[in-house]
């Protein structure tokens, strides 16, 4: 279901001219659209396909073939947690800044110990298994989700494995 939740998010993405100059290249609106398992609407803004990244590689980010994260890149995308709703329990091998721009979101460790944090307050998410529900029965919850792959957290030399819950 492709549907409209909450404003559009303005894009600009600027680049250079073939003489170096700097130069707007995009500015556009995007809007999020809901996800098949139907507790979040996201938008996907811009992604890199490597780290670091290359300014160099003129493909626009946004039109990338990414997942939740990017092997070897990164991503960052807007996330629109609909009221009432919760996320599978999940975890990525990736490092996670989230920026929490209206609403408040519940983040839940699998140990089921959970903290409210709510807008311009910021999550730093580093691989563990979590789920996020949004408190509201009525306000969407907007997140900015920025996250960059990372090696994932070994216990005893052995890596916990990437996990989503179906």
């Amino acid at each position: 279901m492709k549907s409209k939740i909450s404003l559009p998010i303005r894009r600009i993405v600027t680049g250079h001219t073939h003489e170096g100059t700097a130069v707007f290249t995009s500015d556009e609106e995007f809007q999020t659209v809901i996800i098949p398992t139907g507790d979040a609407a996201m938008a996907t803004f811009w992604t890199t396909a490597t780290v670091p990244a290359d300014c160099n590689d003129e493909t626009d980010g946004a039109k990338r073939d990414a997942g939740t994260t990017l092997k070897g890149g990164s991503v960052i995308r807007i996330v629109d947690m609909l009221p009432g709703a919760s996320s599978p329990l999940h975890r990525t091998d990736s490092i996670d800044y989230g920026i929490i721009i209206s609403g408040e979101i519940e983040l839940e460790l699998e140990n089921k110990v959970s903290k409210r944090i709510g807008a311009g307050e910021i999550i730093i998410q580093r691989g563990t298994l979590h789920k996020w529900k949004n408190p509201s029965e009525t306000e969407v919850c907007r997140i900015v989700f920025v996250l960059i792959e990372a090696k994932p957290y070994e216990i005893n030399g052995m890596p916990l494995p990437e996990y989503m819950q179906h």
